[in-house]
C-alpha cells in the first residue's frame, strides 16, 4: 500500500445479529451483500451484554472490570485514566481519527483519542443524519489515512411502529410466539432496516471514492436486542453480535467463520492491519490467524460479564463449547425485573409470571440439547459434574484477571442513587432524535 490503511468501523446500538446474514427475518439487502463481500463471523459475542462497557472492550482490548467501564458512562462510570485506547493510539501512530455520530465511552470523545468530532447535538445520532455527514467525508477523499468510527443510536428503544404483516417476521425462539412479541420484531426492524440503508450509503460512497482499495471496513453491533432473556442479561441473546468485516484487496469475500469470538479481540485486529504495535495488558486476541486459516479456534471459552446498567447486578458467566454457566452475586427475586427494557415483549411476560421467579444462584445450560438456554440444569446429579468444572473456570479467569468481585464486589461509577426500578432510561439515549418522527 503507498500510505497507512485507513479503518472504517461501523457500529449499532442494541442490534444483536438481527439481520438478514445471520438468518434473521430482517431484509438488510446491503449488509448481506457486505458478508458476502468479506468475512462473517458467526459466533460473535461481546463481553458484557450492555453498551457502554461493550464497546469500551472494543477500544481497549480488555475485559470491563479491568478497563474500567463496569457500567453506563451516562451514569458515572469511566474507563481508567491510563487506559490506552483504539483512537488514541492510532492518532499518535499518524492516524487522523474521526468521531460519526454516536459514542458511549466518555463524556467527551475527545477523551478517547478522537481528533476529529462530527456530531450534531440538535438532530442526535440516528443514521439518518449521521450517515450524510460520512458520506460527505468520504466524497472529499481525504489524504490523511483515517479511523473513522461511525456510531447510529438505532436499534435502541423506542421503536416506531411498525405496519408489517406480523407473519413476516420471526419471533425470537426464546420468547413466546405471540402477536405482541411479533409486532416488538415488526416495531424492531423498522429500524434495522434503516440501518441497512443507511451502511449502503457509505459503503457506496467509499467505493466511489477510491478509497476502498485502501480501506478495512468493520460493521459490527454492541450487544443483543433489547427484549427479555437478551440485552443486560448473560444469556446467548444478550452477549451475541454481528461481525462483518470486508478487506482491502477484497480478498476472502464469502468466507463465514464458526470459531467464537469475542468483541475484544477487535482492538487487536486492527493494530496488527494497521501495523501498529500492541500496548502491555490487551486481553483480546488477533482474528487474522483465523481469517487466514492458520487456526481453527482462538476461544476454548468464553467469558462474559454485568456488574451495574439501570442497578447493580453483579453476575459473571462462562461459555464452552458445550455448556453455558451463569453465577449470580445478588439476590433477585425479579417481581421488578432492573434491567428489561419496556416493550410489548416485556408486558407480555411480565403477565405471565416470568418475573414472580426468583433468580437461581447458579445456572448450566446445555447448549447442545437446549440452545436457547431455558432449561437450568444446575441442580441435576447427571450434571454435576460439567457443573463443578464450569464452576472453577469461571473462578479461574475472575482471580487471574483481578475481578473486584472476588474480594466482593465493584465499587459504583458515581456517588448518586441507581435506580432499582427502571425499565428505561431516556438518557441512555444521549440527545438522540425521538425515532418516530424519522421516517421509515
Amino acid at each position: 500500500m503507498s500510505k497507512r490503511p485507513n479503518i472504517l468501523l461501523i457500529i449499532t446500538h442494541d442490534t444483536g445479529r438481527h439481520i438478514g446474514c445471520y438468518g434473521r427475518s430482517a431484509a438488510t439487502p446491503q449488509l448481506d451483500r457486505l458478508a458476502e463481500q468479506g468475512v462473517l463471523f458467526e459466533q460473535a459475542f461481546c463481553t458484557a451484554p450492555q453498551c457502554s462497557p461493550s464497546r469500551a472492550s472494543i477500544i481497549t482490548g480488555r475485559w470491563p472490570h479491568n478497563n474500567g467501564m463496569t457500567g453506563l458512562a451516562h451514569r458515572g462510570f469511566r474507563l481508567n485514566e491510563d487506559e490506552k485506547t483504539l483512537p488514541a493510539i492510532l492518532a499518535a501512530a499518524g492516524w487522523t481519527t474521526h468521531l460519526f455520530g454516536f459514542q458511549h465511552e466518555a463524556p467527551d470523545p475527545v477523551e478517547l483519542g478522537y481528533t476529529n468530532v462530527h456530531q450534531d447535538r440538535q438532530h442526535g445520532h440516528s443514521c439518518v443524519h449521521v450517515a450524510p455527514k460520512v458520506k460527505e467525508f468520504l466524497q472529499s477523499r481525504p489524504d490523511e489515512s483515517f479511523f473513522a468510527s461511525v456510531g447510529f443510536s438505532e436499534t435502541h428503544r423506542p421503536y416506531p411502529r411498525g405496519g408489517a404483516p406480523l407473519d413476516s417476521v420471526k419471533p425470537p425462539p426464546y420468547l413466546p410466539d405471540h402477536p405482541l412479541v411479533r409486532q416488538d420484531v415488526v416495531d424492531l426492524e423498522v429500524l434495522v432496516r434503516r440501518v441497512d440503508t443507511a451502511v449502503g450509503e457509505i459503503i457506496a460512497a467509499l467505493d466511489a471514492s477510491g478509497l476502498a482499495d485502501n480501506t478495512l471496513v468493520i460493521f459490527t453491533t454492541d450487544h443483543g436486542i433489547a427484549f427479555p432473556r437478551a440485552k443486560a442479561t448473560l444469556f446467548d441473546p444478550g452477549v451475541e453480535t454481528a461481525l462483518l468485516m470486508r478487506f482491502p484487496d477484497g480478498g476472502r469475500a464469502g468466507k463465514r467463520i464458526d470459531a467464537p469470538v469475542i468483541n475484544m479481540d477487535i482492538f487487536p485486529t486492527v493494530l496488527e492491519f494497521a501495523g501498529v504495535d500492541l500496548p502491555a495488558g490487551v486481553q483480546g486476541e488477533s482474528l487474522f490467524p483465523l481469517i487466514r486459516g492458520r487456526k481453527r479456534s482462538l476461544h476454548e471459552e468464553l467469558f462474559f460479564e454485568l456488574t451495574c446498567h439501570a442497578a447493580y447486578d453483579p453476575m459473571r458467566a462462562v461459555r464452552t463449547s458445550r455448556f453455558k454457566y451463569i453465577r449470580s452475586y445478588v439476590e433477585r427475586p425479579f417481581a421488578v425485573p432492573p434491567n428489561v427494557d419496556a416493550g410489548h415483549a416485556k408486558e407480555l411476560v411480565k403477565s405471565l409470571g416470568w418475573f414472580t421467579v426468583p433468580r437461581p444462584k447458579e445456572q448450566l445450560y446445555d447448549l447442545r440439547d437446549d440452545p436457547c438456554e431455558l432449561c437450568n440444569v444446575a441442580g441435576r446429579e447427571e450434571y454435576a459434574k460439567a457443573l463443578g468444572e464450569c464452576r472453577r473456570m469461571l473462578e479461574d479467569w475472575m482471580r487471574e484477571t483481578d475481578d473486584p468481585l472476588v474480594e466482593g464486589g465493584v465499587p459504583l461509577g458515581r456517588p448518586v442513587k441507581i435506580t432499582p426500578h427502571d425499565a428505561y432510561d431516556p438518557a441512555e439515549r444521549v440527545a438522540d432524535v425521538a425515532h418516530d418522527v424519522v421516517p421509515n
